[in-house]
């Protein structure tokens, strides 16, 4: 009975060493720029506590940097030039996630 325990326990601790994060994937948005109303596509990839991903506009790809989860909350930097921006993001369902920057606010959702 203690073996069996055991390997339903060690089956349970795998099965969630490699759940996904509902973060991950691709998403869609949009935000006003100087020009117009400019699309944005993220992908996000998280691993443990760790956020990886790239951000693409029609202006070229950018990486996100220094990327943190906390639960359904997130955090990542972007560097253009001299300029860092800090985004702050949430997870608010399965398909949509606010981010924050000192620019404002954008909903993003998730691409089937």
């Amino acid at each position: 009975m203690t073996k069996k325990i055991l390997i339903l326990l060690f089956f349970l601790g795998s099965m969630a060493t490699f759940a996904q994060s509902k973060i991950d994937g691709k998403w869609k948005g949009t935000r006003e720029g100087q020009n117009g109303t400019i699309e944005l596509n993220y992908t996000f990839k998280v691993e443990g506590d760790k956020l990886t991903g790239t951000s693409t506009t029609p202006r070229g790809e950018s990486q996100l940097e220094n990327g943190k989860v906390d639960g359904n909350k997130f955090s990542y930097t972007m560097s253009f030039g001299e300029m860092t921006i800090e985004n702050n993001g949430e997870l608010v369902s399965d398909n949509e996630i606010v981010i924050k920057t000192q620019r404002g606010e954008m909903k993003l959702t998730r691409v089937e």
